[in-house]
């Protein structure tokens, strides 16, 4: 599950990981020590490494230094392409909604209103970023050919491709679902 920030890699990859029964993994759990310190890069690349050496599991982030070890293994890359308007009311909501409920992220790291108003701020990362990050995943998918790409540009898109994936009480035989 790749996109840029704010796109919905995370609420997305969740719902798909439920709906297929597997494991979640989200890089930035991955990356991220307490205190906003970044796991060095060896660390990091050892994490991913033991978090996809399972048969299956969706990962969503966009960790450039180990996704050579996310895209080896995986056979489709879901690529959640919004607008810039969509990704940036997502990451201004979702900001605001973290910190007045002083939301616990990864490791117990917090946003706090003085990252979010200074030049690290999430805000601004996601809207410079956004059009390089587009750039960079359309470069990269292009050159893995044995990937699978579904690219999803709107909500609408997101929706459809989540219901066409049964859950797996849908699967169940006995189920009102599996009957029809």
């Amino acid at each position: 599950m790749v996109g840029s920030s704010g796109s919905g890699k995370t609420t997305t990859g969740a719902e798909l990981a439920r709906r297929l029964g597997v494991p979640l993994v989200e890089l930035d759990s991955l990356s991220w020590e307490p205190n906003w310190v970044a796991a060095p890069i060896d660390v990091l690349r050892e994490r991913v490494a033991a978090a996809v050496s399972g048969e299956t599991w969706v990962v969503d982030g966009n960790y450039g230094v180990a996704r050579d070890l996310v895209w080896a293994r995986a056979d489709t890359v879901v690529w959640l392409d919004l607008s810039l308007w969509i990704v940036m009311w997502r990451v201004c909501s979702r900001t605001v909604r973290r910190l007045v409920r002083r939301e616990v992220l990864w490791n117990g790291n917090r946003e706090s209103m003085r990252t979010t108003l200074s030049r690290d701020s999430i805000i601004l990362y996601a809207l410079t970023e956004f059009r390089r990050r587009r750039r960079e995943l359309s470069s990269a998918l292009a050159a893995q050919p044995h990937l699978g790409v579904v690219r999803l540009t709107t909500a609408g898109d997101v929706e459809r491709f989540l219901a066409a994936i049964p859950t797996p009480a849908s699967m169940q035989p006995g189920t009102r679902r599996a009957q029809r």
